[in-house]
């Protein structure tokens, strides 16, 4: 099969290359994808996973990307709940190769059912985002309507969906970003928008809950504007600065397929729209992660027409 693979960790993205792979095998409790699109972090090429096993063993060349949208087309021993040739969404496991291919082999628990009125492109656009945001909000920073919630990257993949999910569930919002994000951040719902590069994160005053997806200085600064009894959550680590009066957790993202099929149906019902950039051919992926210009959305690779 056609899988994209990367071999070495300094190169970035640049070090990715189109080859030929071989299918992978449904082992017990899996399903095999046939895959119709992907999605791919970036951020994943720094992440331990993706370079060796949960043994500390090498297992380069790996395939990349951990978002998937596509079809069952074979059961492991013991799969219960999916069938073959049915259309799934969900998110790969992160010490396996993944699903920039034609094909993955990944732990059924880790998909949902994706309906058949949501595109490919769609669902391989929401695993990450979509249970980041999820989790981040509901299960982490233990939201409640009425709170006011500071989205840092209210215009990104992460960001975009945390407003939209933070707003639907009765948050004031205040999205950060760069200038030229102000528009698409108030369009995905933030009340507010403040631009980190000539605006004062302070003058926000007093939130209940922050979503960090930056970290460093803007952590740092974050941290000190949280209310007593509120929350920073951030994806950029451990903390540098906690809340004087509150709590700070950082997390990684799990795969929750009730949570992935909450998340499709505010999609289905209009309450929620994803923040696709670029969609482009599994032969074009290469290029596509490494654009001349910056591309405001997420990259989703159409694996199949």
């Amino acid at each position: 099969m056609k899988a994209i693979v990367v071999t070495d960790e300094a190169a970035g993205t640049a070090g990715m290359t189109l080859t030929e792979r071989p299918e992978p095998e449904a082992s017990g409790n899996d399903v095999l994808v046939e895959v119709h699109a992907s999605g791919f972090t970036p951020g994943e090429l720094t992440w331990p996973g993706t370079w060796t096993d949960r043994l500390g063993r090498d297992r380069t060349p790996s395939i990349p990307g951990h978002e998937v949208a596509g079809v069952v087309s074979a059961l492991g021993y013991g799969t219960r709940g999916l069938s073959v040739g049915q259309r799934v969404f969900g998110l790969a496991d992160w010490a396996r190769d993944g699903t920039l291919a034609e094909y993955v082999a990944i732990e059924a628990r880790n998909v949902a059912p994706l309906p058949g009125d949501v595109d490919f492109t769609v669902g391989a656009s929401l695993p990450i985002s979509g249970l980041t945001a999820w989790q981040g909000l509901f299960v982490h920073g233990r939201f409640q309507v009425g709170q006011s919630v500071l989205v840092h990257g209210a215009a990104g993949g992460v960001g975009s969906m945390v407003t939209q999910l933070a707003k639907e569930a009765g948050a004031y919002v205040i999205g950060t970003g760069r200038a030229a994000d102000r528009q698409t951040a108030l369009d995905f719902g933030a009340h507010e928008f403040v631009d980190l590069d000539n605006d004062e994160l302070k003058d926000v005053g007093g939130v209940d809950l922050v979503f960090d997806v930056i970290g460093g200085d803007i952590g740092k600064r974050s941290a000190g504007l949280v209310r007593a009894g509120g929350m920073l959550v951030t994806i950029a680590g451990p903390p540098e600065a906690k809340p004087t009066d509150g709590l700070a957790v950082d997390f990684v993202v799990e795969a929750d397929r009730p949570q992935l099929s909450e998340i499709v149906q505010r999609v289905r019902d209009g309450r929620v729209r994803t923040n696709i950039g670029k969609v482009a051919a599994l032969d074009d992926a290469v290029a596509a992660f490494n654009p001349t210009e910056r591309i405001k959305g997420k990259t989703i690779i159409r694996v199949r027409p």
